[in-house]
């Protein structure tokens, strides 16, 4: 256990993360190397099962936190309903409408073609398919 939460503080380092204990605690729960995809109430409902004591605000600031510092990856299926990702390879998803719940696709499963021309001096960054349902 020790040497988990050692790796958990560096991880969080690395990453220009200050190591707070809840900050260290979801992190715990969610790097335990298994791909996953969770929301912040599953992240809640995680904690509590942990007897990790912690608010929605919290572990919402968290979650974003960790995806801005490129530690999760951000997959907003609908207005307001958003997914944390931390399979951070290339990949697509489908999203089980009545089950609220992503499952990954492998980028090789899927043929993108036909994209736009883009404007000016722009790059594609990456994208992302979300196959409903």
């Amino acid at each position: 256990m020790k040497n988990e939460t050692h790796d958990i503080t560096h991880l969080l380092v690395k990453h220009d993360i200050r190591p707070t204990k809840i900050r260290r605690a979801i992190a715990g729960l969610l790097f335990d190397g298994h791909d996953k995809h969770v929301s912040v109430d599953d992240v809640i409902d995680l904690a509590r099962r942990q007897k990790i004591r912690t608010s929605v605000a919290s572990v919402y600031n968290t979650l974003n936190q960790f995806a801005s510092a490129g530690l999760l990856r951000r997959v907003t299926v609908e207005q307001g309903r958003a997914f944390f990702d931390t399979n951070l390879s290339a990949h697509h998803h489908f999203y089980f409408e009545d089950e609220e719940r992503l499952e990954d696709i492998p980028t090789e499963d899927i043929n993108v073609s036909g994209l736009p021309e883009l404007p000016q001096g722009r790059t594609i960054k990456s994208v992302d398919v979300t196959i409903r349902i």
